[in-house]
């Protein structure tokens, strides 16, 4: 069977000819023998289905540019044709921390395994406690949205959150807007420190993701990922998160090089605060990313910026930062 989700996604549902059950955690994820032109390929793809619904298995394919896989499968996969499977692997599962309180996120098709661990918390007949974000495109972008808000509709303890970049033309949008942030978080789910977070999306997402966590002071060993460029198949094959976590303990420079003053800090001191420790008067409003007023230019050196919302990529690309969220990482130089 298949079933179209957004435009260029479509979910696909397979029976095992011998009318075999499948047999799998939610999360993980099954690798695809795909005939296409030029040579059979082999893909992986996430199971969006539940373990708790065995007579069938289902993948959620999102047409990506250059795939080729995902491509052939939208345009040509048709009820009635057999492909070779092989799996199930990987280890994003919730079945290693079962009975928690948990935080799922997740961006684009990345919501394909958290909607696997979701329904199987549907279908296991206890109440979930499950604050669910997921960022998308457009409010049409969003995968599996009404069968979210079906449940979400039927049990309190589901909750849900979506935040877009853009609107859809000609309708109503009243959920957030924007990338994930901070803020937003706080919002979505006050409690998120004592919740186990499911990660999934685009490596750029994640990252973003573990930055604000890493800053909010969050206990990053409880953190869960899976990359759908590149799923874990073992503890093993799990790469290593080299993320910058700025340490109290080590200590950094910054140059204020219109008014010649030079500061030795820490990494946990933000640009602002050194700033004005040195009687040096930076503009400033929220103090956490949001307004923009900051804005300085860093002419040497790296900081680490976790902002939300207040500086856009061109201005970063430009060699701009606020004061206000930005750590020192060894010396830097700005122009105050």
């Amino acid at each position: 069977m298949v079933v179209p989700e957004t435009e260029d996604t479509a979910t696909f549902t397979f029976r095992a000819p011998s009318g075999a059950w499948f047999n799998f955690q939610p999360g993980q994820f099954i690798t695809l023998d795909l005939p296409v032109p030029g040579g059979n390929v082999q893909r992986t793809y996430t199971i969006s289905s539940s373990p708790s619904r065995p007579l069938s298995i289902s993948v959620t394919v999102k047409a990506q540019p250059g795939s080729a896989g995902g491509r052939w499968m939208i345009d040509h996969l048709r009820p009635g044709m057999s492909l070779k499977a092989y799996g199930p692997s990987g280890i994003f599962t919730t079945q290693c921390t079962p009975d928690k309180k948990y935080l799922f996120i997740s961006a684009g098709s990345g919501i394909t395994p958290v909607m696997s661990m979701t329904t199987w918390a549907w279908d296991s007949g206890e109440m979930p406690d499950i604050a669910f974000v997921h960022a998308a495109r457009t409010p049409s972008d969003i995968i599996f949205r009404r069968n979210l808000e079906g449940m979400a509709d039927r049990v309190p303890g589901l909750k849900l959150h979506f935040t877009v970049e853009e609107v859809d033309p000609f309708k109503a949008w009243h959920g957030y807007r924007g990338r994930l942030n901070q803020i937003m978080l706080g919002l979505m789910a006050s409690d998120y420190l004592e919740r186990e977070v499911y990660c999934c999306g685009p490596e750029p997402f994640m990252q973003a993701v573990r930055d604000m966590l890493v800053a909010l002071g969050y206990d990053m060993d409880r953190y869960h990922q899976e990359s759908f460029g590149a799923p874990v198949r073992t503890e093993a094959d799990a790469p290593v998160l080299d993320d910058v976590i700025p340490d109290e303990s080590t200590s950094a420079q910054i140059t204020f090089e219109s008014s010649g003053v030079t500061a030795k800090c820490t990494q946990t001191d933000t640009v602002l605060s050194v700033a004005r420790s040195n009687g040096l008067n930076i503009p400033s409003g929220c103090t956490f990313g949001l307004c923009g007023t900051c804005r300085i230019k860093k002419t040497s050196g790296e900081v680490h910026m976790v902002h939300n919302g207040g500086i856009s990529d061109e201005d970063i690309e430009d060699g701009y930062i606020l004061a206000c969220c930005s750590h020192p990482i060894g010396q830097v130089t700005v122009e105050v």
